[in-house]
């Protein structure tokens, strides 16, 4: 078959992949997406944290995010079992009210194809409904893909450096057995839509409401435009498949009368749509890259969504890809070294957002007794949830741990480097 050459190829044209590729198009490199589906397609993951300001504003999607019917988000508040809810957390009281205070509940089919239209407008191409088979490879060295677009016909593509942006099939992770589940977040989450569903009056109309069932589980209700609710519940298996229960709308109706909040809210409308079920979907990549391989957003790490963290790493991840891979085009160097930087950021950012979510599946801790008694601490816990993760949050750590296990950081995501490119990286200290 016939091989045509790119600088770039990407796998999966979501967020992650759509915003790599805009950055990369943009500064003059032949960058081909590769997607599976047509879009626009259904996806959850629907509420933006805060500091998806900085990568939006980066993409140069601002505007058009203000010019959007998206609903506008000011804050996060957290319900009872028994209906009590506390204050909305406001973003605008820590930040500044004309960027990171004010975000946006999205429907994703609608708010990728903006993503996936602004790398096409700067110059990346797309073959949608092409269905990515193999990686190929020469030695230990990625060096292209093959795919089958609709009508069957095998497809041959090549570029020093692949980016797999798959989401959590994590395409590449899964071939080469770096996948890895975290040893604790193994939740299941059964989740649908309400046309008319009730919401909070005011400036709190789009907020995002995470309301607590027993067991640590949770509701989260996330208002989007049209007068539509994205509610989903998300708990232990055990849990919410007790007495024999498997059927996902017999679960989600049963654990609507868990949480009063949740079920006075969804009694004014109606539900629209089918019943959603997805288990055991927070998992790490025990490497972020090989040669010629790098990979960015869900198919790196996907964590628990009860922060609602997962779209914010995906365009930051693609974002940090983009200029990563830019530097190794004009190097003409991509050795797996040269991600290291790239692991360690993102790392970070997903290990202290991984403590506070560990904190909040804990019986012992909640957000109140903390910031009764640590006050001050409260700011660092509004910087975490609303996604400004890569900072000291040594103090706030410290703290949880006298009311909640903080796990240790997981010994994952570094690029995969050979014993010479270690030694390589340690002496020159990259």
């Amino acid at each position: 078959m016939a091989t045509q050459n790119y600088d770039v190829l990407i796998i999966g044209a979501g967020p992650a992949g759509a915003s790599a590729a805009a950055v990369l198009a943009e500064k003059g490199h032949r960058v081909l997406i590769v997607e599976r589906e047509k879009f626009p397609r259904y996806h959850i993951g629907e509420s933006l944290l805060p500091f998806t300001y900085q990568p939006l504003e980066r993409l140069g999607l601002i505007d058009k995010m203000k010019g959007s019917a998206f609903v506008k988000k000011y804050s996060v508040q957290f319900v009872a079992p028994s209906g009590k809810a506390s204050q909305p957390f406001y973003f605008f009281n820590r930040y500044d009210r004309e960027t990171v205070a004010q975000t946006w509940q999205v429907l994703r089919s609608e708010f990728d194809c903006i993503v996936l239209d602004n790398a096409r407008e700067k110059g990346a191409e797309v073959l949608e409904e092409t269905k990515v088979t193999n990686l190929l490879k020469e030695g230990d060295r990625i060096v292209g893909l093959r795919a089958q677009d609709k009508n069957g016909k095998d497809l041959e593509f090549r570029a020093p450096i692949t980016l797999d942006c798959s989401g959590k099939e994590a395409f590449s992770a899964v071939r080469q057995n770096w996948r890895v589940k975290d040893p604790y977040l193994n939740k299941v989450a059964v989740w649908t839509y309400y046309k008319g569903a009730k919401r909070d009056p005011g400036i709190d109309e789009g907020g995002t409401t995470v309301a607590m069932v027993p067991d640590k589980g949770w509701f989260w209700y996330i208002p989007l435009h049209d007068d539509m609710v994205s509610v989903g519940v998300v708990a232990e298996g055990k849990y919410l498949s007790r007495e024999g229960v498997k059927d996902p709308e017999k679960i989600f109706k049963r654990e609507i009368e868990q949480n009063l909040w949740i079920k006075e809210h969804l009694a004014a409308g109606q539900p629209s749509g089918p019943y959603y079920l997805t288990s055991e979907y927070s998992f790490h990549s025990k490497y972020c890259a090989c040669e010629g391989l790098l990979l960015v957003g869900d198919s790196f790490c996907f964590l628990d969504p009860v922060f609602s963290s997962g779209l914010m790493m995906a365009l930051k991840s693609g974002v940090l890809a983009g200029d990563a891979v830019h530097e190794c085009l004009l190097a003409q160097d991509f050795s797996p070294a040269r991600f290291a930087d790239y692991a360690t950021t993102l790392r970070t950012g997903i290990e202290n957002m991984r403590k506070l979510v560990y904190a909040f599946y804990d019986p012992n801790f909640s957000f109140r007794l903390l910031t009764d008694k640590y006050p001050a601490l409260a700011g660092d816990i509004t910087d975490c949830l609303s996604g400004d993760v890569n900072k000291d949050f040594s103090q706030l750590w410290k703290a949880v741990e006298e009311f909640a296990k903080v796990p240790d950081e997981l010994p994952v995501g570094q690029p995969l480097m050979k014993a010479s490119e270690v030694q390589l990286a340690t002496v020159t200290g990259k």
